[in-house]
């Protein structure tokens, strides 16, 4: 099996979902089975929300953003587009994501300045870097190739009540390292859904841990989507920044022209 793709949590508009609960032999599983699981998830399509980001800095002072969100299956890779509507120092900003489901190539991803009326391309040295200033790095806004990272199941606990598989993810070469920035991540995957609802990411570089959690959880039209997480980074155990994502107004099976996922359209703005 190559090539194929898997959410992990934080990334990509953060929509995870449920496919089939787990047969009896669910225990039994190895790891990269638990993943291939977890990558068969129904993740809805025609997907639109209004997002609000809150950067939270170590002395606890919040900056809102508000945000308005779109995705777009077309055949197996997802289109993703994003527009900043306030505050006024980000207002205009747009991101555009071509998320492949193939690992045959890297993933497109385009940032809009309207300051500047130009749009930049993130390059793939780039995109370990963050997110507009967030805890979530360009690479996090996508999904993880699934043959890309080596697995091993560490343990089994819970989560607030819920059997989790505890699930080790090496990057599989040097370059995968870099481009994720992240050495290992542990994925906490609830038994009863499939979905990785809780990870540790060991980041490369400082010697820093990026911890996400799903605060909130919702089954919109069928489909699972974290509507509040959340993403902080540490180091010494100490909090250096905070990134809360909520979700509103999550709506599928939308009439979304293909044509609006282009880079006119991130320019063109709302």
């Amino acid at each position: 099996m190559t090539g194929r793709k898997v959410l992990i949590p934080a990334l990509a508009l953060a929509l995870i979902a449920l496919t089939a609960a787990p047969g009896p032999a669910a225990a039994a599983l190895s790891a990269r089975e638990i993943m291939e699981k977890v990558d068969a998830r129904d993740d809805g399509d025609n997907m639109t929300a209004r997002q609000e980001m809150v950067l939270i800095d170590k002395s606890g002072h919040e900056r809102v953003r508000e945000i308005m969100a779109f995705s777009k299956d077309q055949g197996r890779d997802t289109l993703r587009l994003m527009f900043f509507l306030a505050p006024a120092d980000v207002k205009g900003t747009g991101f555009l994501t071509y998320d492949y489901y193939s690992g045959d190539k890297d993933d497109d991803q385009w940032l809009y300045l309207p300051e500047l009326k130009k749009t930049k391309r993130i390059a793939s040295s780039d995109k370990s870097s963050a997110f507009m200033g967030s805890d979530f790095s360009y690479a996090d806004m996508t999904r993880r190739v699934l043959d890309e990272w080596t697995y091993k199941l560490l343990k089994e606990d819970q989560v607030r009540g819920d059997k989790v598989w505890l699930i080790e993810a090496l990057p599989a070469s040097p370059i995968i390292r870099d481009r994720y920035g992240y050495d290992k991540s542990v994925l906490f995957v609830r038994q009863d859904i499939f979905m990785a609802i809780r990870a540790v990411h060991w980041v490369s570089e400082g010697n820093k841990l990026k911890y996400f959690d799903i605060k909130k959880l919702e089954r919109i039209d069928g489909i699972w989507i974290g509507t509040e997480l959340d993403m902080k980074t540490t180091k010494d155990r100490q909090t250096l920044h905070r990134t809360v994502l909520k979700f509103f107004d999550v709506k599928y099976n939308q009439n979304l022209d293909p044509e609006m996922f282009s880079i006119r359209r991130l320019e063109k703005g709302l």
